[in-house]
């Protein structure tokens, strides 16, 4: 099964099971800027117990969750892992934090229609930028700086008051700086 194959069916999954969700990290930024390769995909869901008990019980074959869960400490949330059989794709889930941004970031998502995968829910594209820094700055990932500047060549039309306020309570201003400077 294709890396690709794996989300489409795992969309439906999640939509037959009416879980809620967004793809954020590099598919959302791809989808902004300037797609580069990946050997994961990151989701966030906003799901119960009984729900994500759904979703694992009506995977394809092919598609399985790792046994154990896991508490991420970038984001401070537990995920879990899908594993693709055959591929080194995995699938991360990201429950729904608490946070302020993530919060609102998950109210902000627009359904779009790829055509790979049907409707699907994204961030908005001033929230991929927003994110990604974050992930800069905390994990000290360069990859994710280039994929907003990326998104900042790609995109003209940005709400910059809206990421100037996260960045500035995230003190990420910098670095937004820095990558609008390189986008220039």
């Amino acid at each position: 099964m294709t890396a690709n194959d794996s989300l489409k069916e795992l969309f439906k999954v999640l939509r037959d099971q009416g879980a809620s969700y967004m793809i954020v990290g590099s598919y959302s930024s791809n989808f902004y800027g300037i797609p580069r390769s990946t050997k994961d995909a990151d989701l966030v869901v906003s799901v119960d117990a009984t729900i994500l008990q759904e979703v694992a019980k009506h995977l394809p074959d092919g598609i399985r969750f790792e046994e154990q869960g896991f508490f991420e400490m970038v984001t401070a949330t537990r995920k879990e892992l899908l594993l693709v059989d055959g591929s080194d794709f995995q699938i991360e889930l990201f429950h729904l934090s608490e946070d302020d941004f993530d919060q609102a970031r998950f109210q902000r998502r627009v359904k779009i229609n790829l055509p790979s995968f049907g409707e699907v829910w994204l961030p908005t594209a001033e929230d991929v930028v927003i994110q990604k820094l974050r992930w800069a700055l905390g994990a000290s990932r360069s990859k994710d700086f280039d994929d907003v500047v990326a998104v900042l060549k790609m995109q003209n039309a940005l709400d910059f008051i809206h990421i100037e306020k996260w960045c500035g309570e995230h003190g990420t201003l910098a670095l937004l700086a820095e990558a609008r400077e390189a986008a220039a």
